[in-house]
């Protein structure tokens, strides 16, 4: 690694961790071995839910969220390609100087990076123990989303915070046989593309998943507080009052806020998993 790229990396592990610890300041947790082994990695398409979901439960007292950990976002492009066990021990080794740094070990970690849906095999080998939950949305929902951020914008400059660079271009997620058709793709296409990739690649260890629906976590917080916290042997009581607070008002804004042209867009790229999720 070059003198300029370990500069970042430190940055990288820096921010990161001084953004965690201010939790750790204030709960010290309890057996940091038993923290760590039950981890909870939050995953699903962007402007899905995920910062939302993850943000509440990693409120919850024995849990720190940790966010989207910036080295994790900066790595996963190369650990895409990685063999499993290599990628695995590469993510654990990540995760746990992001929690030694930011004085977490005793709380359970609650990582939200959305890019990690594409190597969730990779998380679940790294943490057997631990658990994942998927967020799903109306892709329609987060289509809209996307093109307010514009992150997938042909004269969108600049990076986001872990370096990687917004604007038209290919992503590691797109199918490398369609990169010029992601290039001459509209941006409502290009945001469709990115909510079925993500999501599909979200599902790869159903065995660990506890898939929940952002629709249905605003029409009935406590029901989906109890299949959370079920499935992580946490109370559901205070979930139930975090997950309350939901922005249930953007839930169909897509028919407001999409033209004809841009639904027909999302159609023609993602209109077979919408109907398959029964969105459509």
């Amino acid at each position: 690694m070059s003198a300029l790229g370990a500069l970042r990396q430190a940055g990288l592990y820096g921010r990161t961790a001084a953004r965690v610890a201010q939790r750790g300041w204030r709960e010290t947790g309890g057996d940091p071995e038993l923290a760590t082994e039950r981890a909870v990695f939050v995953v699903g398409s962007p402007r899905s839910g995920t910062t939302f979901l993850a943000g509440a439960v990693g409120a919850q007292p024995g849990f720190v969220d940790l966010g989207e950990v910036r080295p994790v976002k900066a790595a996963v492009a190369r650990w895409i390609e990685l063999p499993e066990d290599e990628a695995a021990q590469e993510l654990r080794a990540t995760l746990e100087r992001v929690r030694r740094l930011g004085f977490v070990r005793g709380l359970r970690p609650v990582e939200q990076t959305p890019e990690l849906s594409f190597v969730v095999r990779a998380a679940v080998r790294a943490y057997p123990r631990g658990a994942v939950l998927h967020i799903v949305r109306d892709g329609r929902d987060v289509v809209c989303s996307l093109l307010e951020q514009g992150w997938l914008r042909d004269e969108r400059g600049g990076r986001d915070d872990a370096g990687l660079q917004y604007g038209g271009h290919a992503r590691p997620w797109v199918e490398p046989e369609r990169n010029q058709d992601f290039a001459r793709a509209s941006e409502a296409a290009r945001a469709a593309w990115a909510w079925r990739r993500y999501l599909t690649a979200a599902r790869a260890a159903p065995e660990h998943t506890v898939e929940v629906r952002y629709e249905d976590l605003a029409a009935d917080p406590a029901a989906a507080a109890a299949r959370i916290a079920e499935r992580l042997g946490s109370e559901p009581g205070a979930l139930a009052e975090a997950l309350a607070q939901v922005h249930a008002r953007s839930i169909g804004r897509w028919q407001r806020d999409l033209t004809a042209e841009q639904v027909a867009d999302v159609e023609h790229e993602a209109g077979a998993l919408l109907r398959e999720l029964g969105y459509s």
